[in-house]
């Protein structure tokens, strides 16, 4: 049984109003229910945008900390945690990081992805704990995520991260939320009451994908990952990436086929050691040595390769 005081704090939540308006939705044809739903949708964006100052800030300040080794670590429960795992295991893939370097934490463990666990989220010393086990250092990053700014899984996550000297953001979907004032970081992204009372896998979830997309792919560019729009240190882990990783060294080098595939055989199948290795006409180990002495920087491996 749910107290008082937190149905009252959940009926003060934007994410959780009521829509008098939308009382016979279930009663209208499917074609205006989808309208109705891609409409809200609609105004997803603008929340998120009047938000980006705050959210290239954090970005900074977290590609500085992952620059000097630091992880990635998003805490959540529910869709909001689910969200953070999501983000985090395409980071490897994508980016070609190491599975540690970027970390979604759900209140409840890996099992929550798919079942609710009862009592997780409203539990701060489990976030504590999770965080512990991770052996958290001053110099790791954590985004406490929570819808409503409330749960208490976040809040404590980010408040334990704090202490330890971390890193904090908090993003959440309600203004002035204990989430966002106890990190360093604080972003809230309005997006209004649901088109399904109070279900934040709706806009709230949406716009805390748009913000976690950011938050990752924003900071892998300031971290070298990327060669322009190009996702040169993406794992050729399947046929698919084999195919774009040929694709994306014939789009940064104008090479052919079979320069291509020998840069790419000379270098251990590394994208950015083989477009390296073609645009500066080096052999592969120079092409991995300059990469190496640039931080994984593309662009600067390339200013400092032997002309």
């Amino acid at each position: 049984m749910t107290s008082p005081d937190l149905r009252s704090q959940l009926a003060s939540l934007t994410t959780e109003a009521f829509r008098p308006d939308l009382a016979d939705i279930d009663r209208l044809p499917t074609l205006d229910i989808a309208r109705l739903m891609n409409g809200e949708d609609a105004g997803v964006p603008a929340a998120v945008a009047a938000q980006l100052p705050r959210i290239a800030a954090a970005i900074d300040a977290v590609a500085a900390r992952m620059a000097n080794g630091g992880r990635l670590i998003y805490a959540g429960a529910g869709t909001a945690g689910r969200l953070g795992v999501l983000d985090a295991s395409e980071c490897p893939p994508t980016f070609n990081t190491d599975p540690a370097q970027v970390v979604g934490l759900i209140a409840g463990g890996p099992s929550a992805m798919v079942t609710s666990v009862e009592g997780a989220e409203d539990s701060e010393e489990l976030a504590r704990q999770d965080l512990d086990a991770l052996k958290l250092t001053a110099g790791d990053t954590v985004v406490g995520i929570s819808a409503s700014g409330r749960t208490p899984y976040a809040i404590g996550a980010v408040e334990h991260a704090r202490a330890q000297g971390a890193l904090t953001i908090g993003l959440a979907c309600n203004e002035h939320s204990a989430l966002a004032a106890a990190a360093e970081h604080g972003i809230e992204v309005v997006v209004g009451p649901e088109l399904i009372t109070g279900s934040t896998r709706l806009k709230a979830g949406t716009a805390q994908k748009i913000v976690l997309n950011m938050i990752s792919t924003i900071t892998m560019i300031r971290l070298g990952k990327t060669y322009g729009n190009l996702m040169v240190d993406v794992r050729a882990s399947n046929d698919k990436l084999r195919a774009r990783s040929r694709r994306i060294v014939a789009l940064a080098t104008g090479a052919g086929d079979e320069e291509i595939e020998r840069a790419l055989a000379a270098s251990g199948g590394e994208v950015k050691s083989a477009i390296l290795a073609l645009l500066a006409d080096v052999d592969g180990p120079t092409a991995a040595r300059l990469l190496e002495e640039s931080g994984g920087h593309l662009r600067a491996a390339l200013a400092h390769a032997p002309r």
